[in-house]
């Protein structure tokens, strides 16, 4: 059984201080537990719910921060792109190049994001719209096939991050994680946004970050190839997703309890290859 993949960091890039401790202690304890760590932070959030809110510091210097990452801790990065021309920009640095839920049936970001992934051997990871069913990626593939990419790679990453429920709340049918696995790509769950109230405050969003950890570990049950999870050294004074971002110091006790389930269930989860 392949190692479980971690997609880990703070939901944008504050300053490099909070990025280094946040992903010094991540990589102690994904090496610890024989978890794959790729670390992620955004250089600009630019879906926003206030136009005053904190977006980031912008592609050159949040790209530069990234780079040092990878190369101080040795770990492999991600980060999102929300314009087609930050596709080739971004590629150069990260090693996974995600493509936002609201975005994930932009065609020319997608094809963008492809071709620039072809280009230098990376991964592209799409999050499922909050407004889309399981199998309306069929549709998003198809966009990303046709550009080059196969999902035999293993290069196409699906992330399922919940639904649109009403007004401010999204829910989780886990049944999407089973139809996702139909398209033979891993897949990844995203615990922490699945739980995010979106515009839920007025001016920014809220989450109820209780409901992570169980959603997680419904989500390794099912057999999901990997895990995101943003996390914050001090969530309630974080300047994005503060509510649905999960205290650093949670994390180990958190990571142990997927792993329990995990082995418990063994090669019986099928989970593919990252």
């Amino acid at each position: 059984m392949e190692p479980l993949t971690l997609i880990a960091g703070p939901c944008v890039i504050e300053d490099e201080s909070t990025v280094n401790d946040t992903c010094a202690y991540l990589k102690e304890i994904t090496e610890k537990l024989n978890i794959n760590l790729i670390f992620k932070a955004s250089f600009d959030k630019a879906n926003r719910s206030s136009i005053n809110s904190y977006r980031g510091p912008g592609l050159n210097k949040g790209l530069n921060i990234l780079e040092k990452i990878k190369n101080k801790y040795k770990v492999k990065t991600l980060t999102d792109i929300h314009e087609s021309y930050q596709a080739d920009l971004t590629t150069e640095v990260v090693d996974v190049i995600q493509i936002p839920a609201f975005l994930s049936r932009q065609t020319d970001l997608l094809v963008s994001a492809t071709k620039a992934v072809i280009k230098k051997d990376k991964i592209i990871n799409i999050k499922k719209g909050q407004f889309l069913a399981p199998w309306d990626m069929e549709q998003v593939l198809n966009k990303i096939k046709e550009s080059g990419l196969s999902t035999n790679s293993k290069k196409i990453w699906l992330t399922e991050r919940g639904n649109s429920f009403g007004y401010n709340t999204l829910v989780v049918d886990f049944r999407s994680l089973v139809e996702l696995k139909k398209f033979k790509c891993p897949v990844i769950f995203d615990a922490t946004h699945s739980v995010q109230q979106p515009g839920g405050q007025g001016s920014c969003s809220g989450g109820q970050r209780e409901f992570v950890a169980p959603l997680g570990r419904a989500a390794i049950a099912v057999g999901v190839d990997g895990i995101f999870m943003e996390v914050h050294p001090d969530p309630e004074n974080a300047k994005s997703d503060g509510p649905n971002m999960v205290p650093l110091n949670r994390v180990d006790k958190i990571l142990n309890d997927f792993l329990v389930i995990r082995n418990s269930l063994g090669n019986s989860l099928a989970v593919s290859t990252l």
